[in-house]
């Protein structure tokens, strides 16, 4: 028989207002959930209960939803690419890296590991891997207690650095559809995984990577099977510079002439649109046709904000109908501190304080998410919703005083104050401790496979440079030479 739980006199509940499809405070009031789904959520519960949770001094909320992460890859990155970019290539460091530093391909699940413990140590509870696959992918990820989507990446081209300015490409077409059937088996099996939370998404690369034919193929798989797609889209200068060079358009008005924009597309980043400062372009047009195609934007501030890149501006979007959501992208998996850093620098673009506020960044990372996945039964606390649910201590000393809570959770106290997590109604995080994974043991072995990584720099780089001359420390040693004149 399902155990019917009441979390009873919490001080407050994020709870979803229908009448105004926002969500809103109920500053004193019970949530009860059985199963995998939530049954009342409101000022009092009078009914039979198996099991009461006492919600004095916790904040209970929807767990957050975080649509774009390569949680087996970013973790080597650690100590690497927080400062690591190329002035050549408008500042980003990604082209350099991916080519010169690659992750082993045996270690992935031990970065995946220390991932997706930071997303559920964060309150995420449902995540959109975005990984190349690796064995024992699926098995790990229904090990974890999140809701994943599945994405596995596949591409018609492979990035290729010859020299710093300059980003070229190496073409294998056969070998991208072959890794995008390889792909759909993959989510296949995923749907298929007894865990009940695995699902998959669409996923080529990029849109500089595949060729028309994959992306149509891609976006005609995504609408048959009823699954969302991404690709990362307006990501970078040279990304623009190169489609424009090929086709006279931007990648995102490209995108559309292709077809492979509407409700169930998600473009990763989006922040190279054609109104961008730092593109100086003719077309005002890439805005309106998010808006029109219903296409969803995954935003993730902080690595571009590494870089000194930032979207112009997150406010903008929403009120020209974009739907938002957010990602984290880099390590760590840390979806409140993105969703403050989203606030932050969408006023600093705007040059406006009130160009957006935190309800709207908080929407972006549940029911803005829950809609880039096409579910509509996540990211919010209604009768009826998935019992996704995050509890906040309010006695955590960095959240206090509580007087608006979610204002201080994610300005103050980020995943410090988070202290349960469920997923589908059953604990994964009880008392700020991972129950599904070995993290400790996951960190041992990233140690070991990012020094390994770093070893293998030279014998990948274009400059055949070490990772110390790549991404030099940040300070130097004690007696060195500078490794970069």
């Amino acid at each position: 028989m399902t155990q019917k739980t009441c979390i009873k006199d919490a001080d407050w509940i994020i709870a979803w207002d229908d009448s105004s499809q926002s969500h809103a405070y109920v500053a004193g009031g019970d949530l009860v959930f059985a199963g995998d789904r939530i049954e009342f959520v409101g000022p009092r519960y009078d009914g039979p209960v198996d099991y009461v949770v006492d919600g004095a001094n916790l904040l209970v909320m929807p767990g957050l939803i975080n649509t774009h992460a390569h949680p087996a890859t970013e973790p080597f990155y650690r100590g690497i690419r927080e400062e690591q970019g190329v002035p050549e290539k408008y500042m980003t460091g990604l082209y350099e890296r991916l080519t010169s530093l690659v992750p082993p391909m045996e270690a992935r699940a031990a970065g995946a590991t220390v991932a997706y413990c930071e997303l559920l140590l964060s309150g995420v509870t449902s995540v959109a891997d975005l990984s190349a696959p690796y064995d024992g992918w699926l098995d790990l990820a229904g090990r974890s207690g999140l809701r994943v989507f599945i994405a596995p990446g596949y591409s018609s081209a492979r990035w290729h650095v010859e020299e710093s300015w300059k980003l070229r490409y190496k073409w294998d077409p056969a070998a991208g559809k072959q890794r995008f059937r390889e792909a759909l088996e993959l989510i296949d099996q995923a749907g298929r995984h007894p865990s009940g939370r695995l699902s998959g998404v669409v996923f080529p690369a990029q849109i500089d990577t595949c060729s028309e034919e994959l992306l149509r193929d891609s976006h005609a798989a995504a609408e048959d099977r009823g699954l969302p797609l991404t690709t990362h889209c307006a990501q970078s200068v040279p990304e623009f510079n190169e489609m424009v060079d090929r086709y006279g358009k931007t990648p995102v008005q490209w995108a559309e002439e292709i077809s492979i924009l509407s409700p169930r597309t998600t473009i990763g980043h989006g922040i190279f649109l054609d109104e961008h400062s730092w593109l100086h372009w003719h077309s005002r047009k890439d805005l309106s046709i998010l808006s029109r195609t219903q296409t969803s934007v995954a935003h993730c501030p902080s690595p571009f904000a590494r870089y000194g890149q930032m979207l112009e501006h997150f406010g903008k979007y929403i009120r020209a109908g974009v739907n938002m959501s957010m990602g984290t992208d880099v390590s760590p998996h840390n979806l409140i501190e993105e969703m403050r850093l989203a606030a932050t620098l969408g006023r600093i673009a705007a040059e406006d304080i009130n160009a957006l506020n935190l309800a709207d960044v908080f929407a972006a990372a549940t029911v803005g998410g829950a809609r880039a996945l096409c579910r509509d039964d996540l990211g919010r606390l209604a009768p009826g919703m998935k019992a996704d649910i995050v509890l906040v201590d309010l006695t955590n000393p960095y959240i206090m005083p509580a007087r608006d809570p979610l204002r201080s959770l994610v300005y103050h106290a980020a995943d410090r104050a988070i202290r349960d997590v469920f997923v589908d109604g059953i604990k994964v995080v009880a008392n700020r401790r991972v129950l599904t994974l070995d993290q400790a043991a996951a960190l041992e072995q990233l140690m070991d496979a990012q020094a390994r990584m770093e070893r293998e720099a030279p014998t990948r780089d274009f400059m055949k440079r070490s990772a110390l001359q790549i991404a030099p420390l940040s300070l130097p040693l004690w007696g060195a030479k500078k490794l970069r004149e």
